[in-house]
């Protein structure tokens, strides 16, 4: 089995301090949000998508290099803000499983945050992202890639997603797909919204996920 996790929101507890950070930019754009509303609205997808939304709903363009200098503010705050989601290093090393990361950030940007979170030593060679493939999530694009690049069969895949988009997209893939409940950014629902897109259990904790991994196991051997 190939255990493939996302990144943002299951490994790392990124998406809420993103979401902090676009819930301040919308409402000082003239769109007020709450943080709540943000991880609800767009936990999961990816930049170029929560901004194309924002302009829609504004009916008006964004202000000139207003992305480029947003980024520039998230990327100053992860480097001192951006903590590993407990547990998930001991998880990972105890895992005894091949595993790999595949996640709607771009590559260099997801390399660094995993860095900064100390776990990027442990996918060595084997983060996989959105922006080396067609399609972001909810399309399969980036699980499928993963999985041809560790060599797996997708039905011998087992995901590790936090969001709508990524659960979607793992069923969409015919991977197997578990949903994690215990990062900043979970709202009220997101566990129900979680199972309603196909995630076959639902946990909040990563001390749990050794047992759902040789559930998926002795399920696959029967």
């Amino acid at each position: 089995m190939l255990v493939i996790f996302d990144c943002d929101g299951v490994l790392i507890d990124s998406e809420i301090v993103v979401a902090r950070l676009e819930a301040e930019a919308m409402t000082e754009l003239g769109l007020p949000m709450t943080v709540e509303a943000v991880c609800a609205r767009f936990a999961g997808t990816t930049t170029k998508e929560v901004w194309e939304t924002v302009e829609h709903e504004l009916g008006r363009p964004l202000p000139p290099g207003f992305v480029a200098a947003h980024l520039a503010h998230v990327r100053d705050v992860f480097s001192r803000d951006l903590r590993a989601v407990p547990g998930a290093r001991a998880m990972v090393e105890g895992l005894g499983l091949p595993a790999c990361v595949a996640s709607s950030t771009r590559l260099p940007s997801l390399i660094d945050n995993l860095a900064t979170c100390g776990l990027a030593e442990l996918f060595d060679g084997r983060i996989y992202s959105a922006s080396q493939v067609k399609r972001a999530k909810p399309a399969p694009d980036v699980f499928m890639f993963a999985a041809s690049q560790m060599g797996a069969d997708p039905v011998d895949c087992l995901v590790i997603e936090d969001s709508v988009a990524g659960v979607t997209a793992a069923r969409r893939a015919g991977m197997n797909v578990v949903g994690f409940v215990g990062a900043g950014h979970v709202t009220a629902g997101l566990a129900d919204r979680l199972r309603t897109a196909g995630a076959a259990e639902i946990f909040a904790t990563h001390a749990d996920l050794p047992r759902i991994v040789a559930t998926h196991l002795r399920r696959s051997a029967a």
